[in-house]
């Protein structure tokens, strides 16, 4: 039912002239969810405290909840047509009284881990883009079908939600940024291993894909008592996010998980200055992917004492920093923080190993990330103590990755077993950081285990290359040709 909700949602938008891309699609469907969603948790808390013999006070005031003018239902259960808004009016109200008051809540709320404030920032930041009353309603009628009260409904939405991030981020250089392959989440939050108790950061979360999986990975846990569960809920898992889009899927995304308030706040988090981060704001485990590539402003470098413009050596700075001693921490980055030799890379790399124990460097081949056109590795560190042997592993799935043939759990399960001791074999090996060159620091230590890479290319790339420069010699012959005629 869930899945073919999910179509018929898909469907309808794209019919709809204000929805252009998977972008546009999961944003729509993630405020409508999230309204879907506080109608149930109303319900369940009035239902709970009539019970209990207490007065209930909603949090949304009788107009503006779900079930007043998303999907009234008459005496049957059904939708009561004579009360739904459809066309114009449904468009109006939404776009001119619903959307305004929900904004409003981020000034009434009493703090910003409410959920009152999540729904101010989130109707702040997103615009309803279904232009058409009448698509909407359908989309409202669809996204009504769902039902996720119970934890197994919860469990199915969260996979089919993920879904949409995943083609989300199939759908172009935009999208991925908010995508992080599963496999390899799940892989880093083996590796790290939070412990109940622990309080988990991602400072760039996207759409809170490791705050997601760090939560399913704890809560799997042995014994877990009412308290353990309470605290899992309310003081584990902490995020920012810094695009509006990003942020409101994070918050959809980690509800439909489980986490009914999520600590996950809108902000830039390069904009705070490391030197004002104290012990109580630290972390006792980071997993993240920060965004490559940037180029941040001067203002924002001042923040940082190696300056650079590269968004992802700022973050790993401000990462280091915000953990605590003994804390471990997970990073994906370009494999060209390896070895590239400017001043800050260089000084970065320094810094990385002399106040935390770089323990593992996971190689990830070219295609792990859908629609970025760059190679990874992924750095796994301790805080506290220096480095003192680096343990590599060269991730080889025997394949082409991309779209149609995507990293999978098991192309991993060798790395995680060799990882917890760190042996040795024809893919892994490690290097002692004495072998470090002191003055740059080179990381990028090639496999001793294996000759010279030899890539092959395809035969159709071959023949796409000949036809690309074949097309490029016929233009310029064109070009001379017609230089030639023109003086002649």
């Amino acid at each position: 039912m869930f899945e073919q909700a999910f179509k018929n949602i898909d469907d309808v938008l794209w019919k709809e002239a204000g929805c252009t891309t998977e972008l546009d699609y999961t944003e729509q469907t993630s405020w409508l969810l999230f309204l879907k969603y506080l109608d149930g948790l109303e319900q369940d808390k009035a239902t709970e405290a009539a019970l209990e013999g207490r007065s209930y006070g909603y949090i949304l005031d009788e107009p503006y909840r779900w079930e007043s003018w998303a999907a009234p239902k008459g005496a049957d259960g059904n939708l009561d047509h004579n009360k739904a808004l459809t066309g114009d009016d449904l468009r109006d109200f939404v776009d001119r009284k619903l959307f305004p008051y929900l904004h409003g809540f981020k000034q009434r709320a009493i703090g910003p881990n409410t959920i009152e404030y999540k729904i101010g920032e989130i109707f702040a930041e997103i615009k309803n883009k279904i232009h058409s009353g009448y698509n909407l309603r359908e989309v409202i009628d669809h996204v009504d079908e769902l039902r996720f009260r119970s934890q197994s409904e919860k469990h199915e939405l969260s996979h089919l939600y993920e879904a949409k991030i995943k083609n989300m981020g199939n759908a172009g250089r935009n999208g991925g940024e908010y995508y992080t392959p599963r496999p390899l989440i799940r892989a880093m939050v083996q590796v790290v291993k939070p412990k109940v108790g622990e309080r988990v950061y991602d400072g760039a979360c996207g759409s809170a894909g490791f705050l997601c999986e760090a939560y399913d990975y704890l809560k799997a846990q042995p014994n877990l008592s009412t308290s353990d569960s309470k605290l899992l809920q309310e003081r584990t898992l902490y995020g920012k996010e810094k695009k509006s889009l990003a942020y409101v899927i994070a918050i959809m995304n980690m509800i439909l998980h489980g986490i009914e308030a999520p600590n996950v706040i809108h902000t830039n988090t390069l904009t705070e200055n490391l030197a004002d981060i104290q012990d109580k704001d630290r972390m006792d485990v980071i997993l993240a992917n920060p965004p490559f590539g940037g180029k941040e402003r001067k203002e924002v470098q001042q923040n940082f004492p190696i300056r650079t413009g590269e968004t992802a050596f700022l973050f790993l700075q401000h990462f280091i920093k915000m953990l605590k001693a003994g804390g471990r921490a997970g990073v994906v980055i370009k494999n060209t923080f390896l070895s590239n030799t400017d001043n800050a890379s260089v000084s970065l790399r320094k810094l990385l190993l002399e106040s935390c124990n770089l323990h593992t460097v996971l190689d990830c081949p070219g295609g792990t990330f859908l629609g970025a056109g760059v190679k990874t590795v992924v750095l796994f560190f301790e805080k506290g103590a220096p480095t003192r042997k680096v343990w590599y592993y060269q991730l080889d799935p025997g394949r082409n990755m991309g779209k149609t043939n995507p990293l999978n759990d098991d192309d991993l399960a060798e790395f995680i077993a060799l990882q917890k001791t760190f042996a040795d074999s024809p893919k892994s090996w490690s290097v002692d950081a004495a072998q470090i060159d002191a003055v740059n620091y080179d990381l990028s230590v090639k496999n001793p285990n294996c000759g010279e890479e030899v890539i092959h290319r395809s035969p159709l790339d071959i023949m796409d290359e000949i036809a690309a420069l074949d097309a490029e010699s016929a233009d310029v012959l064109a070009r001379i040709r017609h230089l030639i005629e023109t003086r002649s």
